[in-house]
């Protein structure tokens, strides 16, 4: 009966079943089939509900809503133009700052493309830059920044594995700022640095560095509360969401009266009950994998056919772009951690370092078909065929491999902050 059922299951996922029903179903398959009573899988909702840093995921939700809503994309690009747009390749390295530094306040990379690719794509196109490599850099850009505080997949990781999230947020810095240099010098490399450059208008800077000045802030206020260790996560996602708040609605009053609250508070309830119900379902279904011995089974096959940390890296690699294909980053973490946590560990792979690789493997896979979401939004964004998005986006598809490769075997990169 279970095979059958997880492989109707499987077809039902790959024909566009919503993956927490997909996950709910294959929860309550496994508990028929272990004699046990259903009850027990809302048993993880419970838990999840005491877990300390959980209630800072609908907080920064809630302030990557506001100030995508607020303007602050705008505001954001203004900025890093009049900074670094007089550069070789400026307006490549304006694109992809914008877009990290978006990607992780809102949370989500496709809503990067869309609040951002209106302003960037015709700012590049102005710059005398290829459409192929427009499109590229901007279908790629969505992702680039999952690894900065406050990213919800980093929360959520750091939940699931019972890592400290300081810790986690600390070592995606200098993988971020690999993968910027990276870019940015293959833009200056491809030959985009024959677009013209504009002209350093100090004034410019000065009224864009007034405008933007709340929001450029807020990365300071962040990554300053993590690393000086002064406040907790969860008191830091509370302090950034009043903080969005605060300068939305009564500072630059860009949202004004009842109605945009009720817009803001709609769009991040989606979100975040959208999330909460995926991970809670997912915990379920991994706890009855837990509970058949699934992972020690899977130790116990490791321990036999791989030797060695390099080799069940390379392994690991493979696996975890194979997921990204497949489902959503948030669901992956939650479905995949808990299976390869003993693994690593057997390996003596720090947990932090495990996770960077994790989300730099999901990462990538919102560029990957079928399920490459970044791929499907961009072609809607930007009116293009989904083929001519995943052809512009392989360059860049191929640098964030090699990024990958240096993550994964240079573990300093991600525990420098841990040395």
């Amino acid at each position: 009966m279970g095979g059958p059922s997880t492989a109707l299951l499987a077809v039902l996922a790959l024909l566009g079943l919503p993956l927490f029903i997909v996950l709910g179903a294959g929860a309550l398959v496994g508990v028929h089939l272990a004699g046990l009573d259903p009850a027990l899988l809302m048993v993880e909702f419970a838990r999840l509900a005491f877990s300390p840093n959980l209630v800072a995921i609908p907080l920064f939700v809630l302030a990557g809503v506001v100030l995508g809503e607020g303007g602050a994309p705008a505001r954001l690009v203004r900025f890093f133009n009049a900074l670094l747009g007089w550069l070789p390749a400026g307006m490549a390295w304006v694109t992809a700052i914008s877009c990290m530094v978006f990607t992780a306040f809102s949370g989500a990379s496709g809503v990067t493309i869309l609040a951002l690719g209106g302003l960037l794509y015709p700012m590049l196109q102005r710059a005398q830059y290829g459409e192929r490599f427009s499109l590229g850099l901007l279908t790629a850009g969505g992702s680039m920044g999952l690894l900065l505080p406050p990213s919800l997949a980093v929360l959520l990781y750091g939940v699931v594995a019972q890592v400290n999230i300081e810790d986690l947020f600390i070592a995606g810095l200098l993988p971020t700022l690999l993968l910027l240099l990276m870019v940015g010098a293959y833009s200056a490399w491809r030959g985009e640095r024959r677009a013209p450059r504009q002209t350093f208008n100090a004034r410019e800077l000065a009224q864009a560095t007034r405008a933007g000045l709340g929001d450029l802030l807020l990365p300071v206020l962040v990554i300053g509360g993590l690393a000086g260790g002064v406040l907790s996560v969860a008191e830091l996602a509370a302090c950034t969401a009043l903080y969005a708040l605060v300068l939305e609605m009564l500072i630059s009053r860009s949202l004004k009266g009842w109605r945009a609250w009720v817009k803001v508070s709609h769009e991040s309830a989606i979100l975040v009950g959208t999330l909460f119900i995926i991970l809670g379902l997912s915990m379920g279904l991994t706890n009855l994998l837990i509970d058949a011995q699934l992972p020690m089974k899977l130790l116990d096959w490791v321990k036999i056919h791989v030797d060695s940390p390099f080799e069940f890296l390379v392994w690991l690699n493979v696996l975890l772009l194979l997921v990204g294909c497949m489902m959503d980053i948030f669901s992956a973490i939650v479905v995949v951690t808990p299976m390869l946590l003993p693994i690593a560990q057997h390996f003596g792979i720090h947990p932090v370092h495990l996770g960077i690789v994790i989300l730099a493997n999901l990462e990538i896979g919102f560029l990957t078909p079928p399920v490459g979401i970044n791929l499907f939004l961009a072609s809607q964004r930007f009116q293009k065929p989904v083929f001519t998005v995943f052809r512009a986006a392989l360059p860049f598809l191929a640098l964030l491999l090699v990024w990958l490769m240096v993550l994964t075997y240079v573990p300093g990169v991600s525990l420098w902050g841990l040395e």
